[in-house]
């Protein structure tokens, strides 16, 4: 007797909007299931998520209007993506561009299609001529899909994905328009000494003698905040996807990240008392939290804490890297991200820190990856952002 083989059609997907708080709780952890397994990735603390997708607590809420879809093969979601109309992005860029983000999705291309396809009718519909993304929820939360470096060690606040995504965002028409760049650094004696300033450029003596740096000081962190805040967008405002900071934003984060932080993971140089550079170390998160799983048991939280406590972290990533406008072109201001960087390992001798990650950095920024580069000559991540234009809504 012979058998034939036969098989029940799979379910169609469909694609409809979270309202539910149920919905959201799905849509928030959906990553660690859809990806749980896969080589390389770690699923990062559901609290950790929540703060950065709640509407409840994301501060981009504000001033954006966010649509979270999920895609379903029967009872099953299988993907998510967020619709983003970010109004102080329209204002910053002159132009009404929308954005997608938090695109997650199991390895099936239609899916992804079905997902951005949705995303794109919602902006239409708001009259948007352009898509962007992915971000997650703004150009200053995370930023790209990961196409390369999926088996490299987790960082805090960069996204994982699987490899095929990027293709299947190519295939809906998006087209490449950035690369970000992540560069791993070994902190080891040899690299600090050939990270080593010249004698006669170091900071407050000789030729930097108006040159004065500052640190953390948890006390002050509000304040030092919003002077962050003013000299992040300054330095940034030229940077391709760059979005203002605004001061509900940087006071959220700081809020997010102040258990995190020493006073040696901030360095903010002065020209005679004014700000004029300044970069920022972050704790990986990962590091304390990697084999904890999403939601951790009684146990696992015990663990977290007294890891935190004690500053159980291994790794850390170098964000918000900049140096003012006013110097920009000038021979100060090619040597400011140096200084801050060397600065920030002189200090980081006192943190149990094996290595850090420089990145992201635009592949288009030379002088960024002249600096990485010297020290590391090729990047271990990289993440894309794609374009598309949108043809008119019919019922526009």
């Amino acid at each position: 007797m012979q058998c034939e083989a036969s098989f029940a059609p799979a379910p169609p997907i469909e694609v409809r909007p979270v309202t539910s708080q149920r919905d959201l709780q799905r849509f928030i952890t959906l990553p660690r299931h859809l990806y749980a397994g896969l080589p390389g990735y770690v699923a990062p603390f559901d609290l950790e998520q929540r703060t950065l997708l709640d509407p409840k607590k994301a501060s981009v809420y504000r001033h954006a209007e966010i649509q979270y879809f999920l895609a379903w093969q029967g009872n099953r979601p299988v993907g998510r993506i967020a619709a983003i109309l970010d109004h102080r992005a329209v204002e910053h860029w002159q132009e009404r561009i929308g954005q997608f983000g938090a695109l997650d999705a199991l390895p099936q291309p239609e899916i992804v299609a079905a997902l951005l396809q949705t995303a794109e009718e919602w902006l239409k519909a708001r009259q948007v001529t352009r898509i962007r993304g992915p971000v997650t929820l703004s150009g200053n939360g995370e930023s790209g899909t990961m196409v390369e470096g999926q088996l490299s060690a987790p960082m805090i606040a960069m996204p994982w994905h699987p490899p095929e995504l990027d293709g299947f965002i190519q295939r809906c028409g998006y087209e490449t328009v950035a690369n970000l760049l992540s560069y791993r650094l070994e902190l080891t004696p040899e690299t600090r000494e050939r990270f080593k300033v010249p004698e006669g450029l170091k900071l407050g003596a000789g030729k930097l003698k108006d040159i004065t740096t500052r640190s953390l000081s948890k006390k002050e962190i509000v304040t030092q905040g919003e002077t962050l805040r003013r000299l992040y967008n300054d330095a940034w405002a030229h940077k391709f996807n760059f979005v203002p900071m605004q001061d509900y934003e940087m006071a959220a984060m700081i809020k997010d990240i102040k258990p995190l932080l020493r006073p040696e993971h901030y360095v903010q140089i002065d020209q005679n008392g004014e700000p004029v550079a300044m970069a920022m170390v972050l704790p990986n998160l990962y590091d304390i939290t990697g084999d904890l799983g999403g939601t951790p048991t009684p146990l696992g939280w015990a663990r977290f804490a007294w890891r935190l406590a004690f500053h159980r972290f291994k790794s850390a990533r170098v964000i918000l890297l900049g140096v003012t406008s006013k110097l920009r072109g000038t021979l100060l201001g090619a040597l400011l991200p140096s200084l801050a960087i060397t600065e920030l390992m002189r200090r980081g001798q006192s943190l149990p820190y094996k290595w850090v990650e420089l990145g992201w950095i635009l592949e288009t920024d030379t002088a960024m990856r002249n600096l990485a580069e010297s020290l590391v000559p090729h990047p271990h991540k990289r993440h894309r952002l794609y374009e598309k234009t949108l043809s008119p809504s019919p019922e526009a």
